[in-house]
């Protein structure tokens, strides 16, 4: 008997099927919606920490960003590329580069983060705020969930 016809098992009963499918939907239109300002949803844990804290090492970006060093290595390469960030050698470490947000990355910065905003609007038009509230709630209680046994 395959998977398909095992009685008892509907993938769609479960919320993590929902959760699942809403995200992909959610980051097909992020993207759809960020790639005409050369940006990505991976590089925007990047553009927010330098926005924040101004120039830091590849290092602290992939520590802030949860990544590996090669994985954001290679997000700073594409980020470089298309004009986001730009590299300077580091005061004290000539080994090191410090990374910044270059001028076309701060002016549209917030058109990036506009673009998220209504998708979000999208994502939840017609939720009352008490709704909102509810949902964020129990989406965070999700993640405390899965946090510890990921070792996040």
């Amino acid at each position: 008997m395959s998977a398909k016809t095992a009685p008892g098992w509907d993938p769609e009963a479960a919320p993590t099927f929902w959760i699942n499918h809403a995200s992909r939907l959610l980051m097909r239109h992020f993207e759809q919606r960020l790639r005409p300002l050369d940006f990505g949803m991976a590089c925007l844990p990047v553009v927010v920490a330098l926005e924040e804290h101004g120039p830091l090492l590849q290092k602290q970006l992939a520590e802030n960003a949860r990544v590996e060093q090669p994985t954001m290595a290679a997000l700073l390469t594409r980020m470089e590329r298309d004009g986001l960030i730009e590299r300077e050698p580091h005061p004290d470490d000539k080994r090191a580069s410090q990374i910044s947000l270059s001028a076309k990355g701060r002016e549209r910065l917030p058109q990036a983060k506009e673009q998220l905003t209504e998708v979000a609007e999208q994502a939840t038009a017609g939720f009352s705020e008490r709704e909102r509230a509810t949902f964020m709630a129990l989406l965070r209680r999700v993640v405390a969930n899965l946090e510890p046994a990921s070792g996040d």
